[in-house]
């Protein structure tokens, strides 16, 4: 049953604790649990840590609101370690890697063909055939360094092939920039979609960031140096398309609704009956934090949390194969490029991007080196010799 947001208060603040042992459960298996266990706990990791940065940004600039701020901070630091720390010593970095763009492909699709404004929905597609080509180049780079099979993580759900390629993916900053939603006329779902979709990508960029250094190979090491730029453009993308005119306060209660959202979605479609348990537990530790913005919302705003909650959560984001929809999109839609805040045909990308790409392209691109000679068929990981 979905919770009516003004009346389900959740669980107290002073009633959410943790101890050390609580932190650190039991990872999941890599190949005995199902992809998309996975694929929420990535999503809920970047939900939590999106929450986290935006407390202390907003901390810095609202002395009125640093205690209320930290006393949720703290909560949702030790819900983001609990949830990070069910990704196992199993999964090799490059593995999480792809577990990363599987959730970048997935969410995003459905996430696309939800999505009730038309211009954001065509956003979401733009960047979705660019996650799609780093799964098909990160895939090349497991096979070279791992002899790994990258379907053995994505569990046949979400296709290995090229999407728009990377090297023609790198644009000015201009042209990342797309036109926000109005905040007074946006569904609610649009903004939740919005933070979800930004929240994925800042972590995954945050990743690649920590992640590229600690490779010794230099292909691999130049890849994610490649991918992770086109990351930061892609948050760049999805944090424009929020309206800045939405107040700190609006902002808070928003966050809160959308970790709402998504561990209830989270909660409804979770196989495993222990990660269930997880879910249920933290979607009523956020209902707690959303009572409590809403308190200060009304105190300091003055306004009725009504002009911006749903009475009710919204249907929840599918966590399914969207293979047939990628592959649509990929069909019609590879071609297209940036000009300004418009999506348009290549011919008509603008000249800025353009003289960028041929810049940073001037030695050549790691994420056409990796793939160069690579196709991705089953069963095609290396198998040991027998003399």
């Amino acid at each position: 049953m979905k919770p009516s947001l003004l009346e389900n208060k959740g669980v107290p603040l002073e009633r959410q604790r943790f101890t050390w042992r609580d932190l650190v459960q039991k990872p999941i298996s890599k190949l005995d649990d199902d992809a998309y266990t996975r694929v929420r706990i990535i999503l809920m990791n970047g939900l939590e840590l999106e929450a986290h940065r935006f407390s202390h940004s907003c901390a810095r600039m609202n002395k009125a609101l640093q205690l209320p701020l930290a006393q949720i901070r703290r909560v949702e630091q030790h819900q983001a370690t609990l949830i990070n720390w069910l990704i196992g010593p199993d999964h090799s970095p490059l593995e999480t890697t792809i577990a990363y763009e599987q959730v970048a492909i997935d969410v995003t699709a459905a996430v696309a063909m939800n999505e009730p404004d038309d211009y954001l929905a065509q956003v979401y597609r733009f960047g979705l055939l660019e996650d799609f080509d780093h799964m098909y180049r990160y895939s090349a780079l497991l096979d070279r360094l791992e002899g790994k099979d990258a379907n053995n993580i994505l569990q046949s759900y979400t296709d290995i092939l090229p999407g728009r390629p990377t090297m023609v993916e790198h644009r000015a900053p201009q042209d990342d920039l797309r036109r926000p939603y109005d905040r007074r006329t946006a569904a609610p779902l649009s903004k939740l979609h919005a933070l979800t979709i930004m929240a994925g990508e800042q972590q995954t960029h945050n990743y690649y960031m920590n992640i590229g250094p600690m490779y010794s190979d230099p292909v691999a090491r130049q890849l994610y140096a490649e991918i992770a730029s086109i990351e930061e453009q892609h948050v760049t993308q999805y944090e424009s398309i929020i309206d800045p005119q939405e107040t700190w306060l609006e902002k808070w209660v928003l966050h809160e609704l959308a970790e709402v959202y998504n561990y209830h979605g989270c909660m409804q479609q979770e196989t495993n009956p222990r990660i269930k348990a997880i879910w249920e537990r933290f979607c009523d530790y956020e209902l707690g934090h959303l009572q409590l913005a809403l308190e200060l919302f009304k105190q300091h705003e003055r306004r009725d949390p009504e002009e911006i909650l749903p009475q009710m959560l919204p249907d929840p984001i599918p966590f399914a194969s969207q293979r047939e929809f990628v592959r649509e999109t990929l069909a019609g839609e590879v071609d297209l490029r940036a000009n300004g805040t418009e999506i348009v045909p290549k011919e008509k990308e603008s000249a800025a991007s353009r003289a960028y790409r041929d810049a940073m392209n001037a030695d050549g691109s790691p994420t056409e080196t990796v793939a160069a000679g690579y196709r991705w068929a089953p069963g095609t990981e290396l198998k040991l010799k027998v003399a």
